[in-house]
Parts: C-alpha cells; sequence; structure tokens
C-alpha cells in the first residue's frame, strides 16, 4: 500500500488508514474492541471536517491522535464506572506525541493487526471474520458473501469474536514467533478471502477492487519475510501473482466483465506469471503439496496457455482431484465440473453439479447457475441456458458480472428460435 498524500480522494485515503492506525491503538491501549471503536469515531471525525477544512498534512498522525484521545476517555469512563479512585496515568497508556508515534510507526502495523486479530480466544473463522473487518476493510455483507451464510449470521459472529477476546483476559498484543507459527492458517485463509475480494468483487459497480488485491499481495509478501520457510505462505503469494497476472484483460473499457477464454492475453504481466512460476517450482520441490500450491498449479496452467484452446484441461482436472482429497469444499467441486465438462464433455460436467444441489453453502449462489448456464448452453440446451443465465444474474450482488450474465441470455435468446449459432462465450470460473 502506497503512503498516502493530499492528493489522493480522502475517501480512498481513509480507507487505506484505517487498518495502519486501528494497528496502532489496539497495541498501545491493548483492547481491540474499544480501540475499533475509537478508530471509527476518528474516521467519522475525518470524514466530517476534511472536505471542509482539508486534508492535514499528516492524516495518519491526525487519526492517531483523535483515537487514542477517544480511547482515553474509554479508560476514564471504565475507571468512574469501577469507582476507582486511581491516578489515571498509573492505568491507562501515555499518549506520546503524534511525532513520536510517527517516528516509531512504519507501515507494517498492518501486518502486526494481522497476526494479532487471529487472536487464539477465537475460532478460526471467527478470527477470519475479525480480521477481514480490521484489516481488509471488508464490509459485513462481503464478508458472508465469502463464507457462504446470511449477513445476519456474520454480524453476530464479528460481534461474538469481539466478545470473547474481552472475555479471555488473553492480552491483545503482537504475536510471539511461535504465536504465529500457530494463527499461521488462519491468517493465510484471511489473505485469500481479501485479495479475492479484490479481484472479483461480491459487491458493487466494479468487478475488481485493485486496493484490496494489492494490499492482500503486499501482506502476503511480508508474511513470507516473516516465514520464508513455509512451502504455503510462497505457494499462496505464487497463486496470488499467477492470477493477478491476468487483472487488466479481464475488463473492457467500460468496465466490463471479459471472460477467461476471450481475454487478449497479451494484457498479462508476463512478469508476475515468471515470478509466480518460480515461486510455485520452488515450492513444489520441497516435497510438501497444500491446499495454496495446488490452486496456483492451476493457475500456472491457464497462464501458461498462448490460446485457450492450449489450455491443459486434463491437468486441470487431475489438480482439482487432488484438491477435492486436500481441502474438500463446494466451490472446489463447483470448478472440478468446469474442467470435467472441458475434459469429457458438458452432460458430464452437469452431472458432477448434482452433487452442490443439497449443499446449503452453495445452492443458492449465483456461481452455481452461471456454470450450469454455460453447460448447458454447450450442450446446444439454450432454454435452460438462459433460465440459469436469468437466476445467476438475479443471485449476483455484482453490476458487471450481472450486466454479464444477462448479455448472455439475451444473446442466446434471439438466437434460440433459429438455433444456428453455436455455443457463444463462456463463464470460466477464472
Amino acid at each position: 500500500m502506497s503512503d498516502p498524500t493530499p492528493a489522493m480522494p480522502f475517501e480512498h485515503l481513509l480507507r487505506e488508514l484505517a487498518p495502519q492506525v486501528l494497528g496502532v491503538v489496539a497495541r498501545r491501549f491493548r483492547d481491540f474492541s474499544s480501540a475499533e471503536d475509537a478508530v471509527q469515531e476518528a474516521l467519522l471525525a475525518a470524514f466530517r471536517q476534511w472536505p471542509r477544512e482539508g486534508v492535514p498534512g499528516n492524516p495518519r498522525g491526525w487519526l492517531i491522535r483523535v483515537a487514542s484521545r477517544r480511547m482515553t476517555d474509554i479508560v476514564r469512563s471504565e475507571i468512574a464506572r469501577r469507582e476507582r479512585e486511581t491516578d489515571i496515568a498509573d492505568v491507562e497508556p501515555a499518549i506520546a506525541p503524534v511525532e513520536e508515534i510517527e517516528a516509531v510507526m512504519d507501515r507494517e502495523d498492518t501486518l502486526i493487526l494481522l497476526f494479532m486479530c487471529c487472536h487464539p480466544a477465537l475460532s478460526i473463522p471467527s478470527a477470519i471474520a475479525l480480521t477481514l473487518r480490521a484489516v481488509g476493510g471488508l464490509t459485513t455483507a462481503e464478508i458472508a458473501n465469502a463464507f457462504l451464510v446470511p449477513e445476519a449470521t456474520m454480524a453476530q459472529r464479528i460481534s461474538r469474536a469481539k466478545q470473547s477476546i474481552r472475555a479471555s483476559g488473553v492480552p491483545f498484543r503482537a504475536p510471539t514467533p511461535q504465536e504465529r507459527e500457530e494463527r499461521l492458517p488462519a491468517v493465510l485463509r484471511v489473505l485469500y478471502l481479501i485479495f479475492s475480494e479484490g479481484y472479483a468483487s461480491s459487491i458493487g459497480a466494479h468487478l475488481q477492487r485493485l486496493d484490496l488485491a494489492s494490499e492482500a499481495i503486499r501482506l502476503t509478501r511480508g508474511t513470507r519475510a516473516l516465514l520464508p520457510e513455509d512451502a504455503e505462505v510462497a505457494g499462496l503469494l505464487a497463486l496470488m501473482l499467477l492470477t493477478d497476472a491476468r487483472r487488466r484483460a479481464r475488463t473492457g473499457p467500460q468496465g466490463e466483465l471479459i471472460p477467461l477464454d476471450q481475454q487478449d492475453r497479451s494484457l498479462w504481466d508476463r512478469g508476475q506469471i515468471a515470478e509466480g512460476t518460480a515461486l510455485l517450482t520452488l515450492t513444489l520441490s520441497k516435497g510438501t503439496v497444500g491446499l495454496y500450491q495446488l490452486q496456483a498449479a492451476v493457475a500456472a496452467v491457464h497462464d501458461e496457455a498462448a490460446q485457450p484452446e492450449d489450455t491443459d484441461w486434463p491437468q486441470i482436472l487431475a489438480l482439482y482431484e487432488l484438491l477435492q482429497r486436500v481441502a474438500p469444499g463446494p466451490m472446489v467441486t463447483l470448478n472440478q465440473a468446469v474442467a470435467v465438462a472441458m475434459v469429457h464433455g458438458p452432460q458430464r460436467g452437469l452431472e458432477h453439479l448434482r452433487a452442490l444441489d443439497n449443499d446449503d453453502r452453495l445452492k443458492d449462489h449465483y456461481r452455481l447457475d452461471a456454470v450450469r448456464a454455460h453447460l448447458f448452453e454447450r450442450l446446444g440446451d439454450y432454454e435452460n441456458a438462459v433460465q440459469h443465465y436469468r437466476t445467476a444474474a438475479a443471485r449476483t450482488t455484482n453490476l458487471p458480472e450481472q450486466n454479464y450474465l444477462m448479455t448472455q441470455a439475451a444473446r442466446l435468446e434471439e438466437s434460440r428460435s433459429a438455433r444456428n449459432h453455436g455455443p457463444g462465450s463462456k463463464f470460466l470460473v477464472d
């Protein structure tokens, strides 16, 4: 994440600074829940004042100062509530001048916050949800979508996570090297989900959120610097680089979605592909193969194909079969169905999807309908294809995806009566 500048739109600046400021305040006061509230109040104050008065010369220091003052008020209020007539200086952390705070603070406060949020008092799902909120800046709705649960359920989960940290008595502080190792699975999952939301935004008018994807890559690089021998950390970074390499080709001039098989591959970032491939080769040579390494291998096979027809689908199918053994899940099954269809035909792919019909995590997800639409189209069953394209469009909350799916339905409607057009574009999982 780049250093903030006054020229940056202040809304984006606030989004960038929020996790950095929260990391500082939470570490200094060791109360995550109250620190998050204090930082939110500081952000609201900035949102009200900066448009009117201008962005301050040191916006990060301004936010730290306002949030720290709010934390001081919270400490004093707590002391009064408990009727402790003690000197405030004995129980609250000293508030150093902002200049001193800035002198010892760097951008890795976000990385520290990442590990802090994966707290031992929390289950891994709760830790991930809390971290996505604090570090990734995702909304509750976006986090719920990533977990395939209702928004209300996720809101309760995040609230309980904060309560669990407070009740545990375990200090909210930077973890030791051993604690970093223990919290690593949750940290990697968080980074994966932040990147996924940045690469394919679940909500809104834009297909991608470059800020989230870039921050996920930066934090994963930082995590690898902490744990350079961990194969899965390197595998996750390889996956991000190999996937992000296709970013410029995924949207057209108006921000419209361009599916994988129609992308201009000359726009793919060959530097990122080379770096990701080298990382993947290094991790695979260590003999252990995990979830992120296998997904990176799938991305590498796609990136190696000069043209869509050159894609080694049998190899991709074999990788998804391994993924089903290493980390089975509905999204793996969904992606595997596409590979099955590309190797054995669309009918076999549709049969493979039946396993998801009773899976509550995915049965109402738009991607299931989108893949079904694509496979029915390949079969020449335009009526079912149109129906599933429309259902998928109604279920997605991302406008470019919605527009793409409705366009596919309209295209098939026009050609359905004559049936003189072959299968059109594909909705391959990218």
